[in-house]
């Protein structure tokens, strides 16, 4: 299983072209990019397309996302950016959220329900505008938010946030990392499919995206993926999937009998044919991995983030990029760009426990680490901690 998904993942073989056709054919693969913030070493989404392709031109994926518009920014497994054919998917969430009823859901919807005045304000100024960044918009709030942390007197960026999830307004370009807004139909294209699924309809068409994505997937993994949570009658829908010979049930030694394959991947199941010795440096948010019990159970490998752990107890480092050799997770490696000095640093290289590598490994970590530096602009890498083994081979010129 571990090879299929690998091979569904387009992790496989050799590395993609990287013209704007292959790299929205990746993300059809993938059928979405999580967005984060961070940039220690390249934001997300652009280390997860440079795992398939190698260095790309980040104009061509800007290009795709805000002015093609063949991609456009949502919630899927977190705030990402998803294929606009697949708007009517979508559109469940936007018509339901907030779905749950705990407190601080009552309590969204409630304060959303409240704003009405400040809502078409909004509405109205995008409408007559165009685009506006979030502090061109005055906050016309008739209460103040109240929640805590950094949510604290935001009440514009608070309101813009439930009015993206619900498909009021949507993000027509980045100035940076900052978001530009404008109404919802203005972020898609044209020829933007638009039909209504029923909530059933919905769960088929995204749980038989999310489970060719994954290569092989229990119900758990897939209500993590893709359209987080949102798969409503996912049991029926999987049932009646199966009975139309579309996807498959299969038992998977030690790990259970309820685990489910898209009918048309099973010939690639049964082959397990090799995927090559390619080794790629994943993004710690990279779609293979991104739910942390299943790349526990396929792979053997624990994987936590550790940003926001306080620095003296992080036991990988701040920013860990996951190694992929082949099918296997095999090391991590704590990475910084250097701006100032031009310098892709490796704070750390971890080897996982129990591996038993020859020389060919720690060469091919170093050739990733010097293909990444050239992409990010780095004139040379610098490792500063490795296995005593492999210290020659990654600390070399």
């Amino acid at each position: 299983m571990r090879r299929l998904a690998i091979r569904n993942q387009r992790l496989d073989g050799r590395r993609r072209a990287s013209s704007a056709d292959s790299l929205l054919e990746t993300v059809r693969a993938l059928r979405c990019l999580q967005l984060d913030p961070t940039s220690v070493v390249a934001r997300s989404h652009l280390l997860v397309l440079y795992s398939r392709h190698g260095a790309f031109d980040e104009a061509l994926l800007e290009r795709l996302a805000y002015r093609d518009r063949a991609l456009f920014e949502y919630w899927a497994h977190e705030a990402s950016l998803v294929l606009s054919e697949d708007l009517p998917i979508h559109r469940y969430g936007m018509r339901s959220w907030p779905r749950g009823r705990s407190a601080w859901q009552r309590k969204l919807a409630g304060w959303y329900e409240a704003e009405t005045d400040f809502r078409a304000h909004i509405l109205e100024r995008l409408k007559a505008e165009g685009a506006l960044r979030g502090r061109d918009i005055d906050d016309r709030s008739a209460a103040e938010w109240q929640a805590t942390g950094w949510h604290n007197g935001r009440n514009v960026a608070r309101l813009l946030d439930i009015m993206w999830v619900r498909g009021e307004v949507g993000v027509a370009l980045r100035e940076g990392t900052a978001r530009v807004w404008d109404l919802m139909g203005r972020c898609l294209p044209p020829d933007v499919p638009d039909e209504e699924l029923s909530p059933l309809e919905t769960t088929r068409r995204a749980v038989t995206l999310a489970i060719r994505a994954l290569g092989a997937a229990r119900a758990m993994h897939i209500r993590a993926h893709f359209t987080r949570n949102r798969y409503p009658e996912l049991g029926r829908a999987l049932e009646e999937l199966a009975a139309e010979g579309v996807l498959e049930r299969l038992a998977v030694d030690g790990l259970g009998d309820d685990w489910w394959v898209c009918a048309d991947d099973v010939a690639a199941l049964e082959a397990d044919a090799p995927v090559g010795e390619r080794t790629t440096l994943l993004s710690p948010f990279d779609n293979l991995l991104c739910d942390r019990a299943r790349t526990e159970a396929l792979f053997g490998f624990s994987h936590r983030l550790e940003i926001y752990t306080p620095a003296a107890k992080r036991r990988w480092g701040y920013f860990v990029l996951p190694v992929l050799d082949g099918d296997r997770l095999v090391a991590r490696c704590d990475l910084a760009i250097d701006r100032k000095a031009k310098r892709l640093v490796a704070h750390a290289v971890h080897a996982e426990e129990g591996l038993r590598a020859g020389a060919r490994l720690p060469r091919a970590i170093r050739r990733e680490l010097e293909r990444l530096a050239k992409w990010r602009g780095a004139r040379d890498v610098e490792v500063r901690a490795a296995p005593h083994a492999w210290q020659a081979a990654l600390a070399r010129d």
